[in-house]
């Protein structure tokens, strides 16, 4: 990507709002510089707790803290952003999302990099432990081991006669093999058939869908290229009438069905944290790698009565919020 469409990506994000406020007297004058890599822009509900969080910080972006942003329209976008925004000397690179971490990671073995990203840190190489990363990256893992099955669960609770589901995966994500290792072994469990259905890019959701005819529901992993892509998603899914059950919120309130996973706004609030203490002075190495402490299931009612589905009050109940 050449340095103009570099920049402007990076202003096409500059135009969101600022948080205002003075930062704290304590807080010193110094003027900070990070950057956000990520395939996609992040949607509001994962910036606004990032901001928030970096404001009670006194961290204010616009006045202490400066923010560039390397927003790749693919995956492979992103080795080249990486190193642009190594280039332009930011003081710590923020991995937003799974295939944003090891471009991060490859671009720079000193600039401080905090992930926030659904992946294994210790299977993928990126720290030592979870305890002592060491190196120069840290962050909070978004990967919680029985989600997947869990997500099965949830979808056999809903629709207790299905036999089949497809895995709506993107093969590029680091995390791709993980997911469906654990996918394929919650199926056996429960006695489903999983279907695999793994695409590289948006161009490959047409075809996609057309070879998920038979199944009775869409399984989804967490990924930052699914995400950017979600309201084309939920539009197949309900052009296909294939209900789904996804990773983030963000989906549901796009018109999907169901979400089962970890809450990104809480994760991202607490990235703030770690973006403190690295400017401060804290070494990656010596910050622990934080796993998901909040989950949140989502239920869009209005979705289930358009594809003629009955949801028990059972499953109603157990659901942190419903869309009516």
């Amino acid at each position: 990507m050449r340095r103009r469409e570099f920049i402007t990506l990076i202003g096409g994000v500059a135009g969101w709002p600022l948080a205002v406020g003075a930062a704290p007297a304590s807080r010193s004058d110094k003027i900070h510089r990070i950057g956000m890599l990520r395939v996609g822009y992040p949607p509001p509900t994962f910036l606004a707790p990032f901001r928030k969080g970096l404001q009670e910080l006194g961290l204010i972006e616009g006045q202490n803290i400066f923010m560039e942003y390397g927003i790749g329209r693919s995956v492979e976008d992103l080795p080249k952003l990486a190193n642009d925004m190594i280039g332009l000397q930011v003081e710590l690179l923020l991995a937003s999302g799974t295939p944003a971490v090891i471009p991060a990671k490859n671009a720079t073995a000193s600039v401080p990099i905090v992930f926030v990203a659904a992946i294994d840190p210790i299977a993928t190489g990126l720290v030592q432990s979870l305890s002592r990363p060491g190196g120069n990256i840290t962050g909070l893992t978004a990967l919680f081991t029985d989600l997947m099955g869990k997500r099965l669960e949830f979808l056999r609770e809903a629709f207790p006669t299905i036999s089949r589901v497809a895995l709506l995966s993107h093969v590029n994500n680091p995390g791709h093999e993980q997911y469906l290792r654990e996918a394929q072994r919650a199926a056996k469990s429960l006695g489903i058939e999983l279907q695999t259905l793994a695409v590289r890019g948006p161009e490959e959701f047409e075809e996609a869908f057309r070879g998920a005819r038979g199944v009775g529901a869409i399984l989804q992993i967490d990924d930052a290229m699914l995400t950017a892509h979600r309201e084309r998603l939920v539009e197949l899914a309900t052009r296909h009438k294939i209900p789904g059950i996804y990773g983030f919120r963000e989906f549901v309130d796009a018109g999907g069905f169901m979400a089962l996973g970890p809450s990104y706004s809480d994760l991202y609030h607490r990235a703030a944290t770690y973006v403190d203490k690295i400017l401060g002075g804290v070494k990656p190495a010596d910050i622990p790698v934080e796993q998901p402490a909040k989950f949140e299931m989502i239920i869009n009612l209005k979705v289930g009565k358009q594809l003629g589905i009955t949801i028990s009050p059972m499953l109603l109940a157990r659901a942190d919020e419903v869309i009516e």
